[in-house]
């Protein structure tokens, strides 16, 4: 990737600009060198929900510069992306790359507002009964908390590699 994109800022239409990692061969015959501009389009993308929904972010690549300046249109698909420590993936639409979901970091939130608050009730009041009301109270806002906040977003850093298969023939002329 040359750029960054983010589902946060990119929007249907924008443009992706890469580089070949390495060389391009086709029968042993190399096609196209390592360092080749290939230039793509967001075909979609969607945020992460606030409470159900992961982010999502589709490219479209169009087209690879060769280095004499001729270029080539094709379509290959991207077949996997580096995560960058996350657990965003292709999913199994063409071209599609997904969030993983924060379910269980959100359970974790409201568990321990939960506990938060029934320790609060029961140092505060110092019996079973507040502690109760406090442990309700701090899970309502952590389930509050869990309803405000959207999930991650699909980020793919300058530097970061997508995998392409060409599962299409594509004229050399």
């Amino acid at each position: 990737m040359m750029n960054t994109l983010t589902t946060r800022t990119a929007s249907e239409g924008d443009y992706v600009y890469l580089r070949t990692a390495t060389a391009i061969s086709v029968g042993g015959q190399v096609v196209a060198p390592e360092g080749c501009y290939v230039q793509g389009v967001v075909s979609h993308t969607r945020r992460g929900g606030r409470v159900s929904g992961t982010a999502e972010l589709g490219i479209r690549i169009e087209s690879l510069q060769l280095p004499g300046g001729k270029v080539l249109n094709f379509a290959p698909r991207v077949s996997a992306v580096d995560a960058g420590g996350s657990d965003q993936k292709v999913s199994g639409r063409e071209s599609t790359i997904k969030q993983g979901t924060d379910r269980e970091k959100d359970a974790a939130r409201i568990a321990i507002m939960a506990g938060s608050g029934a320790a609060i009730g029961a140092v505060v009041e110092r019996n079973w009964r507040d502690a109760g009301i406090g442990a309700a109270a701090g899970g309502a806002a952590g389930f509050a908390t869990v309803l405000l906040t959207r999930g991650r977003e699909v980020e793919l850093r300058q530097g970061s590699t997508l995998d392409v298969v060409f599962d299409r023939a594509i004229a050399l002329e």
